[in-house]
């Protein structure tokens, strides 16, 4: 992708850390500019130094900002405009795990929180941001999912709750700002060996559950996904060669990144990577046919 996004800048938030960071120097290194966000102010200058020193600082700007405030994602999308007015591209990549454990033993304030990080913090940044991109007729806004996005995680109820959220909203918005050439995306990064996995390990197999716990034990052995596998994607679905890919939920683990382009007829008349509900048909049954 080196190149692919020149003239290009991007708003990617909870860009601190794992994939976030990752997303953001994948940017840089395909040529946007780049505003990062995150909550914590140290952490945040940490990340904007490092990636300083491996490029022109000037295309780097760090804001604190909590997007699951609504005044915060209104200032953060404001300064990312104020300082790059050719801003194109949104990631909303801000994400927790939340509470872990029987949806009747969790605290709520907490399970509250998830669904106001994982989906309000990709809602009111995309809010904040829109009215910038229909005056351009064109923009992109690339969600990040996750594993809770396609099947039940037991005892993560916020979190996967909140991920098939995002998807559908992501869904949900791309028929809405289609009319511009804005096209919105939702990314699943894999299985990623980052502080959300360490909060896994910590939690234990009684929070968590023991076929989860195991799991997450052989991920991060293995080493889980690499962060840049989802970076890429992300790249691709912020570049002009993925103009007209909308709606979808793309793997960056199984999906072939680069067939997508050429398969963008196939993908836009269809279903393709998107969320539906399974009917007897669809699995070779006939009952149930009307």
């Amino acid at each position: 992708m080196s190149g692919a996004l020149a003239g290009r800048a991007a708003l990617v938030t909870g860009a601190s850390q794992g994939l976030g960071l990752a997303i953001a120097r994948a940017f840089l290194v395909a040529g946007a500019d780049v505003v990062i966000c995150g909550r914590d102010g140290g952490t945040l200058e940490t990340a904007r130094a490092a990636l300083s020193s491996e490029f022109d600082a000037a295309r780097i700007v760090a804001r604190r900002a909590d997007v699951s405030i609504e005044a915060d994602a209104i200032s953060l999308a404001r300064d990312a405009v104020d300082a790059f007015p050719h801003l194109q591209v949104l990631v909303n990549n801000a994400g927790i795990y939340g509470p872990m454990g029987p949806l009747e033993d969790v605290r709520w304030d907490e399970w509250v929180k998830a669904i106001e990080v994982n989906l309000l913090g990709s809602v009111l940044p995309s809010r904040a941001l829109v009215a910038h991109f229909k005056a351009r007729a064109y923009g992109k806004i690339i969600q990040i999912s996750g594993g809770g996005a396609t099947g039940p995680l037991p005892n993560l109820s916020a979190y996967a709750a909140s991920k098939a959220a995002v998807v559908r909203f992501a869904e949900t918005l791309a028929v809405e700002l289609s009319p511009w050439h804005i096209d919105v995306n939702a990314v699943a990064p894999g299985a990623l060996n980052t502080r959300m996995l360490d909060e896994v390990i910590a939690a234990g197999p009684g929070a968590v559950g023991e076929e989860f716990y195991a799991r997450a034990q052989r991920q991060q052995a293995d080493g889980g996904t690499p962060l840049d596998r989802g970076a890429s994607v992300c790249a691709f679905l912020a570049s002009a060669e993925s103009d007209g890919i909308t709606g979808r939920l793309i793997s960056a683990v199984w999906d072939p990144l680069h067939e997508l382009a050429s398969r963008r007829a196939e993908i836009a008349g269809s279903d393709i990577y998107t969320l539906r509900r399974i009917v007897p048909a669809d699995r070779g049954k006939t009952w149930g046919d009307r």
